[in-house]
């Protein structure tokens, strides 16, 4: 029965009434949907998927997967959030999918993980996806940096550990390799919370590097202090890689830098110098770079305080690379985006909020969320390059939020997207560069399909095909 109920403002009055047509809030996420058939998205799942359900009833892993990106996508934060989208038919139809998993469901998806099968699924799939990056001529920036993942209770792995926001809690303490220039994760661990930064890091980099298409080029590794490790550095030079790591501030370091008599002034408050050193434990000297910064009112001086050289702040790093210091000191300031891409996996992904008690569950719902974040990525550089960068809160907002209904024209399925929310005119350019982005797919993979747009335009969708 329908209810008449003032406006907040003025004094007009609505009703409201029920409707049976099939409404989504994410009509917008239609290009995104396409991108991902475009790319082959569901044959490499499904070529991957370590198991098969053969119950009538089950809903096939591939397809519980796709719901959990698409909750992660479209803001969920919990497993339990993933059942934001259940009632959503519209959202449905345009995924193809007859039913939507539950929340247990979908747990119960990532409880299926091993360490093995974990290698045997994730890892050639982070190699189809580094199959659609494009390949700069001078080569993607690696930078390696780590995170806190806080954690309440008892969780496989959880441990006391560093953990400046909550000192004394138990937390996780998760490993990234992140391509710099593609916003893209090209390895993720997970880790428990007493793990030391650079534990680990070389069998770490190994897998990486193994994912790694060889098209595509490491031109620098890049790290903090955190990394500075000689077992690193050394593999470093044994594959040919050059690195550029911020050095742990020792004594020995520290002297050697306010040492240093010939200094290339940059500016009125930065110059630049560098030495050579053999590190206790090393096998060999090393060249470090050192710049100078002097302290003034009103700027926040980044870098160490020396005592034997006051009103200056140190930043030194250890290298291979032949460059200028000033130079290299400009190519390291690029890697604080790797802060950036953490933040955003953080709070616009919940990349820390996938938790369960078992180990394995967790990291197969973590690298899950890393591998959602690069279908975004990848989905900007093919779809909408001109715009650069969006983080993923803002793809949400910008494009996938989009009022929408589910309607039909004969057998064919149509979706009507509202003109307020930008309707075809802000939609119908993504789809024509979804349907031209020239990728090498299964033939399979054809544009026709019984589901389209209200314009008219097919759009490569079939709610049976999935």
């Amino acid at each position: 029965m329908h209810q008449f109920v003032d406006s907040l403002w003025g004094h007009s009055k609505f009703k409201t009434v029920q409707t049976l047509r099939a409404v989504t809030p994410f009509g917008g996420l239609v290009s995104f949907i396409a991108f991902l058939k475009q790319a082959g998205f569901c044959e490499q799942v499904g070529r991957f998927m370590p198991w098969q359900l053969t119950s009538p009833n089950a809903i096939a892993p591939e397809q519980t997967l796709t719901t959990f990106i698409i909750g992660v996508v479209i803001g969920a934060r919990r497993f339990a959030h993933t059942e934001l989208a259940r009632a959503d038919r519209a959202l449905h139809a345009m995924l193809g999918l007859k039913r939507w998993p539950g929340a247990d469901t979908v747990r119960s998806f990532f409880h299926r993980f091993t360490q093995a099968s974990i290698q045997q699924f994730w890892r050639p799939l982070w190699s189809w996806q580094m199959g659609l990056l494009a390949t700069p001529a001078e080569g993607y920036s690696l930078d390696m940096d780590s995170t806190v993942f806080q954690r309440s209770g008892s969780q496989q792995g959880a441990c006391k550990g560093y953990n400046p926001r909550r000192p004394g809690r138990k937390s996780h303490h998760p490993l990234l390799a992140i391509l710099s220039e593609a916003s893209f994760v090209l390895h993720g661990w997970l880790r428990s919370g007493n793990t030391g930064s650079a534990r680990g890091v070389v069998d770490f980099l190994k897998e990486a590097l193994a994912i790694k298409p060889e098209a595509i080029r490491i031109r620098c590794v890049r790290a903090d202090s955190g990394f500075f490790d000689e077992m690193l550095l050394g593999y470093l030079e044994w594959i040919g890689l050059p690195y550029l790591i911020v050095a742990r501030l020792t004594s020995r370091l520290k002297r050697m830098a306010a040492s240093i008599q010939e200094w290339k002034q940059i500016d009125e408050h930065y110059a630049a110098g560098e030495f050579t050193a053999r590190l206790c434990g090393w096998s060999q000297e090393r060249r470090f770079v050192v710049i100078r910064e002097q302290m003034r009112e009103g700027k926040e001086a980044v870098g160490r305080k020396l005592i034997d050289v006051p009103g200056y702040t140190f930043r030194i790093w250890v290298t291979n690379r032949p460059e200028n210091p000033e130079e290299l000191w400009r190519d390291y300031n690029g890697r604080a985006t790797i802060e950036q891409r953490i933040e955003e996996l953080k709070n616009d992904l919940g990349a820390d909020e996938f938790c369960t008690q078992n180990f394995w569950a967790t990291e197969a719902a973590f690298l899950a969320v890393l591998f959602t974040f690069n279908l975004l990525s990848l989905y900007q550089q093919k779809i909408t390059p001109q715009a650069g960068y969006r983080q993923p809160g803002t793809l949400r907002t910008a494009i996938f939020l989009c009022g929408a209904i589910l309607g039909r024209s004969g057998r064919q399925a149509v979706l009507h997207l509202s003109s307020s929310w930008g309707g075809l005119d802000k939609h119908n350019p993504l789809l024509d560069e979804v349907l031209r982005w020239s990728k090498s797919t299964s033939p399979k993979l054809d544009r026709a399909g019984p589901f389209a747009v209200d314009s008219g335009r097919i759009l490569q969708l079939n709610p049976a095909s999935t």
